[in-house]
């Protein structure tokens, strides 16, 4: 697609900064220079998508190798789509535009199951036939991977290829094989399928037919022999796999800005509800060493401000506390916050909460899942009261003000003794204090329990939507209190997440159904559309309760019984009878062997580092180096596609640019200091300028073309410095704009100061949404038509008095607003006052 059409739907839409593709640290290529175009689409907005640690990964394992380009498409946001459709407009992909259906492989992340229909509107919008039996050689291969995966059997239809389990060894071999397939002709495309099916992960849902029996049970017949079952694929080792240490740097704010280092993958608690527990099997830590070594390239790369440490369980890296102290050494002095987001109450030590609190106290949620210790001992959620208890007064003690809670109600064998043990416990943790005697923030989130594949749960039955909304309004009247607040998940949305957790093929149907009756975004509340799914339902002959509330017999056919996870059958089948006698497991890290069936202990074994680390350097405070600083004003243009950042963008991509070239600016004080930036008035999105101004404080030492020349390197496309110096300009009386439009106007004598009347006035609408009026006189100081087709219009840029050009051409002179989005409005350097 062209640039021009681009930026032609790019000024039409909300959030265009989602589609540009011109991210720090995103990779273009030459298409003519490689052999093969894989596009990595994610079923969900650009926020989303950019902040999945697994599609990053892929991104830099693919794009590492000279004959492959990777590039990204997300789902686009409803606006988009209708642009993309009423002009018929493919979806294109960010790093060059590109029709998503003239890429080789298409390979879909699958995290969520209420993503699904977004599939198929990227396929629709793409000119691709849903229905892998409905695809020919002219269309792209279709692959999956991701933790839905587990159950592929929904959404079997629609894919070619499906990967099970680790990504990383599996898409290198994936691409390999298509490589030699496509030099040897590119013949039948069922060669390929069987060279893919070779390979550990893979699953081929075309080499297996689904059957029902009497009792409407699917099984799966394998139509290849000797391959009955798909083994998901595991990586052993972490030091040695691939890490994304250039990760791309969204734009926007998406749901994870921040730097994420994954500490290990898997985790030996065993609680009985959790499928990443299982499915993630065995722990396997990274170094201590490397993970020093991996944050400060990505921190290099990227110049984030804040650190976020993934696990399933953070606080139970061997060497968490050291780790801590070690990073905090090194990047508190920078000003690097670092988080642990996925916290066990217990592990979180008060020692732990000082580290963290250096430079300025990130998130904190604990998940204690259910109120009772009866219940938690039943799902395996070994922790105690008392720990609860005292990981949230330390938190309170230690200066936090706000804590997130977990829970969930419909859990197996729960009941209204555990219902109100739930509420008595958010009680007694909303009671305890802080410093100064000052109550903290209790913020409850409550979810109805969904049975996943592969646990031992699977088996459970989902509570009835009936009786989810009675729990959870129950739990919710008990806590209408001061310094508590609740929200739940849907439960339509949970009986529906339920319904794709543990579906079996005939859901394709449904799928289909439903999106033709308009569904998207069903994760998304304002999005979701209950009514349209249940007649989606009906039409097919799908009965939801089939799947959910209905419990199964241990020798009931499962639909993913010929996914191999590594967990045997028969120890799922033993955590859930030890759940209905309320037995716990204990945890397998530092005790013995549990027998789950994951460990050959050759080369799939846990894999967990213990002990003290080498003495790192001592810390040091923040900004202690620098005591003398000064100003220096930065005036940089903002052309072609950045026109379409929006200021917290824009504000976002300098501060970060100013850590990668490494050039160090003075932080206010107080408990969250800032960098002591200031910034011009706003610039509106879609507005280009010749000249904008920022003002930084920075060491005396920091000379004014080393700083320019620092930014110029690390700013994105559209955006350059063009000058910087020690002299501060004053403010500007009045801001000139040259408005060029995409056909001539009409009637331009209108374009004069004569053209008005002196006693017009204006509404606009404030950034906080709040209606102002201006006196046109006052605001107004100039307009002219130097050609059909171009306007310039002055106008007063004092405090308070800013008013967009577009709000003046739309009200004052009867320009249609599509006409003003269309036009391209640039702010051009002029005196200062």
């Amino acid at each position: 697609m062209s640039t021009n059409t681009i930026q032609e739907l790019l000024a039409l839409i909300e959030k265009p900064s989602r589609y540009l593709g011109s991210e720090i640290n995103a990779v273009k290529k030459d298409p003519q220079g490689v052999k093969l175009r894989f596009a990595l689409a994610f079923p969900d907005l650009y926020e989303i998508g950019t902040s999945h640690f697994g599609l990053q990964i892929l991104y830099h394992i693919l794009n590492r190798r000279p004959e492959i380009a990777a590039e990204r498409v997300f789902a686009p946001a409803t606006d988009l789509e209708n642009r993309l459709r009423q002009g018929r407009i493919p979806l294109f992909s960010l790093e060059s535009q590109t029709p998503l259906n003239r890429f080789d492989i298409i390979g879909f992340s699958l995290l969520y199951e209420l993503n699904y229909t977004n599939i198929l509107t990227m396929l629709e919008l793409s000119g691709i036939p849903p229905l892998s039996d409905d695809r020919d050689r002219s269309h792209p291969l279709v692959v999956a991977g991701g933790p839905c995966t587990c159950n592929p059997e929904p959404v079997a239809d629609f894919f070619d290829a499906i990967v099970v389990g680790d990504g990383e060894q599996v898409v290198v071999e994936l691409a390999r094989t298509w490589l030699e397939w496509k030099d040897a002709g590119a013949g039948d495309r069922t060669v390929l399928l069987k060279m893919w099916s070779a390979i550990e992960g893979v699953y081929i849902p075309a080499f297996f037919e689904a059957r029902y029996d009497a009792e409407g049970f699917q099984t799966v017949a394998a139509r290849i022999p000797g391959h009955t079952s798909v083994k998901r694929a595991v990586v052993a080792d972490l030091d040695a796999a691939p890490f994304p240490v250039k990760p791309v740097i969204p734009f926007g704010k998406p749901v994870h800005d921040r730097l994420r280092l994954e500490l290990s993958r898997g985790c030996t608690r065993g609680c009985r509800f959790c499928q990443a527990g299982m499915i993630y099997r065995p722990v396997r830590e990274r170094s201590p060493d490397k993970l020093l070594e991996l944050t400060e390239l990505a921190l290099a790369a990227t110049g984030y401000e804040d650190v976020s440490l993934m696990s399933l369980s953070t606080g139970d890296y061997g060497c968490i506390a050291p780790l801590m102290e070690r990073l905090m050494a090194r990047f508190a002095p920078e000003r690097v916050a670092v988080s642990l987001p996925s916290l066990r109450a217990g592990t979180l030590t008060p020692e732990l909460m000082e580290l963290i609190r250096q430079v300025r106290k990130t998130g904190f949620t604990i998940a204690p899942e259910a109120g009772s210790q009866r219940l938690r001992d039943a799902i395996n959620k070994n922790i105690s009261e008392a720990e609860i208890i005292d990981t949230v007064r330390d938190a309170f003690e230690c200066g936090w003000q706000l804590i997130k809670l977990y829970f969930m109600v419909g859990l197996p064998t729960e009941t209204e003794e555990d219902l109100a043990a739930l509420v008595e416990l958010v009680l007694k943790l909303s009671r305890l204090k802080g410093p100064g005697h000052r109550r903290g923030q209790i913020n409850v989130s409550l979810a109805t329990f969904i049975p996943k594949p592969h646990t031992p749960f699977q088996w459970a039955a989902q509570i009835a939507l009936p009786e989810s909304r009675r729990r959870l309004h129950w739990v919710q009247d008990r806590l209408k209190r001061s310094g508590i607040q609740f929200k739940w998940q849907s439960p339509e949305m949970s009986l529906l997440e339920g319904v794709w957790a543990r579906g079996d093929r005939r859901l394709g149907r449904a799928l289909l159904a439903a999106h033709r009756r308009g569904c998207r975004f069903d994760g998304w509340s304002d999005k979701f559309n209950f009514a349209a799914w249940m007649e989606a339902f009906e039409e097919t002959g799908v009965d939801p309760a089939f799947y959910t509330s209905r419990a199964r017999r241990l020798d009931e056919p499962l639909p993913w019984d010929h996914i191999d996870t590594r967990v045997s059958g028969e120890f799922l089948k033993s955590e859930w009878v030890k759940t209905l006698a309320g037995s716990p497991t204990p945890d397998c890290r530092g005790g013995d062997c549990q027998a789950c069936g994951v460990c050959d202990f050759q080369k799939v074994a846990p894999r967990v580092h213990l002990g003290p680390l080498a003495a790192g350097p001592p810390a040091a405070a923040p900004g202690a180096a620098a005591a003398v600083y000064k100003q220096l004003q930065v005036s940089y243009e903002k052309t072609g596609l950045a026109r379409f950042f929006g200021h917290l963008e824009l504000v976002n991509i300098f501060l970060r640019a100013l850590r990668r070239a490494r050039i160090p600016v003075k932080f206010s004080e107080g408990f969250h200091p800032k960098p002591k930036v200031s910034f011009d008035n706003p610039l509106p999105t879609g507005v280009e300028s010749e000249d904008e101004r920022m003002v930084l404080t920075v060491p005396r030492d920091v000379a004014a073309h080393a700083l320019q020349e620092g930014l110029n390197a690390e700013l994105p496309e559209g955006l350059r410095v063009h000058a910087c110096s020690e002299e501060l300009g004053r403010p500007r009386a009045s801001c000139t704009y040259r408005v060029s439009f995409a056909v001539p106007l009409a009637n331009p004598a209108r374009f004069s100061t004569r053209g008005f009347g002196a006693d017009q006035s204006i509404l606009v609408t404030s950034p906080k949404g709040k209606l102002k009026k201006f006196e046109l006189k006052d605001i107004l100081m100039d307009i002219r038509q130097p050609d059909p087709m171009t306007v310039e219009i002055t106008l007063c840029s004092e405090p308070g008095k800013s008013v967009r050009p577009a709000e003046v051409l739309k009200q004052v002179f009867g320009i249609p607003e599509v006409e003003v989005r269309n036009a391209l409005v640039r702010k051009l350097k002029g005196p200062e006052a």
